[in-house]
C-alpha cells in the first residue's frame, strides 16, 4: 500500500472514492438515458459537418434545430443523416447545406434498417477517428522529438479579444518559458448555445474559441515550440453550453489541454445540471481519445467560500470528478484535478494549512496531472506582497509535484498582463523551481503536527460530506448549496430545453469506439 508522508489514512481515503464512485454511478444512470443539442452538433461536426447559413447560423445547429423543431431529436442526428445519405447519395456537408437551404427534409426519407446504417456510417467515423488520431501522433512526433519542459509546467494565460495579438502574446510568454498557453475565452461565451465560426478580433476580456482561432493558435505554438526546442501545449475551454462541440473542435486541432468541468458551469454560469452533465461526459470521451488533459474548477469554490472552512468541499469534488472522468474513459494520468491558494495572507501558518492540503491532493491522486491555482481573492492593492504570495505559491507547487502551474501575476486585470510582469512570474517560478526542486524528497511532516493534523480534519469533513451527497443525490446536494456556497435549482438554468431522452433507434457509435481505442 502506498506510503504516505502526511500520515494519511488510506483505508478512510478509499472509502471516501468508494461513496464519490457511488455518487458518480448514480449521476451516470441518469446521463446514458439523454442526449442533448450540444451533444447532436457535436456528432454532426464529427460526421464532417462544419461551416455556416446565408445568416451565419453554424450548420451544425441548423441540422440539429431542424430535428427539434420537428419532435425527433430523441432519434439522434446521426439516425436520420445516415439515412439521407443512403437515399440521395450526398454527403452529411451536403446534406447539412441542403437542409439550410430548406431543399431536404431530413425526417421525411425512407427509414432503413439498422445494418444499413451502420455500413453508411462507418466510412465517415472512420475517417473522423483518423483525423484525431493523426492529430495526437503529431503531439506525441513532437514531445518524442523536441520534448517539453519539466513538471510542473509553466502556464500562462493571453486574453487580448484578438486571436492575432493573442498569437503574439502567446509566442513571447513561450520565449520568456511558458510551457502552457491557456486562451482565455471572450466574456460570456460559455452561455452562447452556439460556436461562433472564423477567426475572431473583437473579443471582451479573453477571445472566442472558434475552430479556426484553434487552428491559428496552434500553428503558431508549433512555430515557436520548434524555435524554442520544446512543444508548447494549448489550453482552452471546453466548458459551457457547448461543452462537447468545442471538445471535438479541440481534438481536430490538436489542442493540449481543456477546462473541463459541469459542476463549474452549474454553479458559476447557471447553467442547468442536467444538461451540462450530459455533455460533460460525450466532451470527456472525447478528449480522453484525443489524449486531452482535463482541468477541472475546484479552485473556483475558494474564491466564493472560506479557505480554511471550505477545503473539504475540494476534495470532496476532486473525488467525484476523478470519477466521473473514469466512467468517460479518460486516463487518470489527464485529469488536471483543480485545487488553489486561496488562503487569507494575513492567516497565521496559512503557507503550512496550504502545503498540508497540497501534499494531500498529490497523495490522493497520485497519477493525475494536478491543476495547481495561484492567490487570487487577496490580491489587490499591494503587488508587491502579492508578488511574495505568489513566490509561497510557487515553492508549494514544486514541493509537492503539482502538475499543471498557473502562474500569478502583479497587473493581470483582465488576464492581459504587462510583459514585463508576465517575465518576472516566470522567472519567479523558474528560480524557485530550480532551488528548491529535491525539497519534497528531502522534507518531511512532524507526527503531531499542523500538516498531519490539517489534512485529517479535511478528509474527516469530506467523507462526511461524500456520505450527506450519498443520501440526498449530487442534484439536490447541488440545490442546498454545498460547494462554493452557491446554490442551484435543479429544474432550473440555461438550456434545459435542449435535454432530451434518448428513442429507440438513437445512435451514438462514437461513444464506445472512442472510449474503447486509443
Amino acid at each position: 500500500m502506498q506510503k504516505s508522508k502526511l500520515g494519511l489514512d488510506f483505508e478512510k481515503v478509499e472509502y471516501a472514492r468508494s461513496l464519490a464512485k457511488g455518487i458518480a454511478e448514480d449521476v451516470q444512470a441518469f446521463v446514458e438515458q439523454y442526449t442533448t443539442v450540444a451533444v447532436e452538433r457535436t456528432l454532426c461536426r464529427l460526421m464532417g459537418i462544419d461551416g455556416v447559413d446565408e445568416n451565419q447560423v453554424p450548420l451544425p445547429n441548423v441540422v440539429v434545430e431542424a430535428l427539434k423543431e420537428k419532435g425527433v431529436l430523441s432519434e439522434g442526428a446521426l439516425f436520420f443523416i445516415a439515412n439521407a445519405m443512403i437515399q440521395t447519395g450526398l454527403s452529411p456537408q451536403q446534406i447539412a447545406q441542403k437542409v439550410a437551404e430548406g431543399d431536404l427534409d431530413i425526417t421525411k426519407v425512407v427509414t432503413r434498417d439498422q445494418k444499413q446504417i451502420a455500413d453508411t456510417l462507418q466510412p465517415v467515423i472512420d475517417e473522423s477517428m483518423a483525423r484525431i488520431r493523426a492529430r495526437r501522433a503529431r503531439r506525441e512526433h513532437y514531445l518524442d522529438t523536441i520534448g517539453e519542459g519539466p513538471k510542473p509546467y509553466l502556464y500562462i494565460i493571453v486574453a487580448t479579444g484578438n486571436i492575432y495579438e493573442d498569437v503574439v502574446q502567446a509566442q513571447a510568454g513561450a520565449r520568456q518559458g511558458a510551457d502552457v498557453i491557456a486562451v482565455i475565452r471572450t466574456t460570456g461565451q460559455s452561455l452562447l448555445d452556439y460556436v461562433p465560426y472564423g477567426a475572431t478580433t473583437e473579443g471582451f476580456g479573453g477571445t472566442f474559441a472558434t475552430q479556426e482561432n484553434f487552428r491559428i493558435m496552434r500553428k503558431a505554438l508549433d512555430e515557436v515550440g520548434e524555435e524554442q526546442g520544446r512543444y508548447i501545449r494549448l489550453c482552452n475551454y471546453c466548458s459551457g453550453l457547448c461543452m462537447p462541440e468545442i471538445a471535438i473542435m479541440g481534438a481536430f486541432e490538436g489542442l493540449d489541454v481543456m477546462l473541463n468541468d459541469a459542476l463549474y458551469g452549474i454553479l458559476f454560469r447557471d447553467i442547468n445540471m442536467q444538461r451540462t452533465l450530459v455533455d460533460q461526459y460525450m466532451s470527456r470521451i472525447i478528449n480522453g481519445f484525443a489524449g486531452v488533459i482535463i482541468n477541472t474548477g475546484e479552485d473556483n469554490y475558494l474564491t466564493t467560500a472560506d479557505a480554511v472552512e471550505a477545503a473539504h468541499t475540494v476534495l470532496a469534488s476532486d473525488l467525484i470528478n476523478e470519477q466521473l472522468a473514469l466512467m468517460a474513459g479518460l486516463p487518470e494520468e489527464q485529469m488536471g484535478l483543480g485545487h488553489a491558494f486561496e488562503m487569507d495572507p494575513m492567516l497565521e501558518n496559512g503557507f503550512l494549512l496550504e502545503l498540508a492540503q497540497a501534499q494531500m491532493t498529490r497523495e490522493i491522486f497520485p497519477k493525475a496531472t494536478l491543476k495547481y491555482m495561484p492567490p487570487t481573492k487577496f490580491m489587490t492593492g499591494n503587488i508587491f506582497r502579492g508578488h511574495i504570495q505568489d513566490a509561497l505559491f510557487n515553492m508549494i507547487g514544486i514541493w509537492t509535484h503539482q502538475g499543471i502551474q498557473l502562474l500569478g501575476m502583479p497587473t493581470e486585470a483582465i488576464h492581459t498582463p504587462f510583459m514585463s510582469d508576465r517575465y518576472l512570474s516566470i522567472e519567479n517560478a523558474k528560480y524557485i523551481f530550480n532551488n528548491m526542486k529535491s525539497i519534497g524528497e528531502e522534507m518531511e511532516f512532524k507526527e503531531g503536527g499542523i500538516c498531519r493534523n490539517r489534512v485529517k480534519e479535511v478528509l474527516g469533513n469530506t467523507i462526511q460530506l461524500l456520505e450527506d451527497i450519498t443520501k440526498e443525490g449530487l442534484f439536490t446536494a447541488l440545490e442546498k448549496g454545498i460547494f462554493g456556497d452557491v446554490k442551484r435549482p435543479k429544474n432550473g438554468g440555461k438550456g434545459l430545453e435542449g435535454v432530451t431522452m434518448k428513442g429507440e433507434n438513437y445512435l451514438n457509435p462514437f461513444v464506445e469506439l472512442m472510449k474503447g481505442k486509443r
